[in-house]
Formats: structure tokens, C-alpha cells, sequence
């Protein structure tokens, strides 16, 4: 089976993110350990609450480099919620910017919207050619959060292929996922939208050690 790390480093909907990735099909440890990370197949940073404490808690482990080190090499990761967020170089929240892991450039900020936290199913407008969404494009996932990247600016030049970008709207257009070569994330929690979600953890699982 393929084999599946969901960090752990003290926040997080680990256990329904563990049940959820068995459902589609993986073999997964809940671990921080640093060997087990970067040897499996692929690696899942959840995270919930403020940027900023994602950011302590996940770099106290030394997560940062475990991200940096699987990359690096092409292993995948899937970041989830928070854990999509402290992939861009910084976030914003309360006037507070907090230095992101940098592996995507720009900013996440509190979104536009008269009502906040964005709670609830939303319907994506998933990428062209996405392999996440694939057979689920039509489907509605279940968002909790109040910031988000609202932008997109890297630019990638070939052979590298395009960024599939994937997009949602809650008082403005937002990044729902994002799929860059072995990193891909998503805003909205997979564990918590029911079939469409396992469908999606299940796509995701199926383009690991290819």
C-alpha cells in the first residue's frame, strides 16, 4: 500500500484527516518523526487556527525542513486548510505578519466578506486538466476559514509545467487548490466533504510513486 505520513506537531484535524486518507486507500502513520516523514510516499500538513501558531508549532519540529527536504527531491506533500497557507512567504492576520515557509510567493490575507469565518460547502472552479478534482469537478467541498490567498504570482517557465489553480469565492475570488509539481494544497478540508472528499485524498494518493 502506499504509504502516508499526516504530521504531527500539535495542531491539526489529524485523526479525521488519518481516517479520512484510510478510506481513500493509504497506509498512514500519525508521526513527526523526522526519518518517517521523509521516507514516505507522501506527507500531509494539516492545520488549523491562527497562522502564526501553525507556523511556531510546525517549525518547533523542524517541519519547515522536512517540507523543504521532500520537495527538494520531488516527494509529494498535500497541505491542508492552514497547512495550504504557511506555504506562501507570509500571512496577515489582526495586523500581525508572520513569515510563511516560502515555497509559493505572496500573501495571505483576510478575505472581503460581510460575514466571516467562510463556513460551510462551496462549489470550485477546479483547474483544467486537474488531477485532485478529477470525476469531482461538479462537486461542493466544506470550507472553514477566514483568510486566504487571493492572487496568484509565480511564474513558471519550461519544462516546468503550469501551476493548476483551482478557485473558489467568498466576497471575493480565492484559492481553493493549488497543484505545482509535487506540492499541491487545498483551502477547504477534504477529511470533512464527505464522498467528494475521500474522491479527492484518493486522486491525490494516486499520483504518489509514479
Amino acid at each position: 500500500m502506499t504509504q502516508v505520513v499526516v504530521f504531527d506537531y500539535g495542531t491539526g484535524n489529524v485523526h479525521s484527516a488519518v481516517k479520512a486518507l484510510e478510506l481513500a486507500g493509504a497506509d498512514v502513520t500519525l508521526t513527526s518523526d523526522r526519518k518517517t516523514a521523509l521516507e514516505a510516499d507522501g506527507l500531509v500538513v494539516p492545520g488549523v487556527g491562527a497562522f502564526s501558531a501553525v507556523m511556531a508549532a510546525f517549525t518547533a519540529v523542524r517541519g519547515d525542513d522536512i517540507v523543504d527536504r521532500r520537495l527538494a527531491g520531488g516527494r509529494p506533500v498535500l497541505g491542508i486548510c492552514v497547512g495550504m497557507q504557511v506555504m506562501f512567504e507570509h500571512g496577515v492576520e489582526r495586523g500581525v505578519d508572520t513569515p510563511g515557509l516560502g515555497e509559493w510567493p505572496g500573501t495571505v490575507t483576510e478575505l472581503p466578506a460581510a460575514i466571516l469565518p467562510h463556513m460551510g460547502w462551496n462549489t470550485v472552479r477546479s483547474a483544467p486538466n486537474s488531477e485532485l478534482f478529477r470525476g469531482i469537478e461538479e462537486e461542493r467541498f466544506y470550507f472553514v476559514h477566514s483568510y486566504a490567498a487571493q492572487s496568484w504570482t509565480l511564474e513558471v517557465m519550461p519544462p516546468f509545467p503550469e501551476p493548476r489553480l483551482t478557485w473558489a469565492e467568498h466576497g471575493a475570488p480565492f484559492l481553493a487548490a493549488i497543484e505545482n509539481g509535487p506540492l499541491s494544497a487545498t483551502q477547504f478540508h477534504p477529511e470533512k466533504s464527505g464522498a467528494a472528499g475521500i474522491r479527492l485524498l484518493k486522486n491525490w494518493i494516486g499520483t504518489l510513486n509514479r
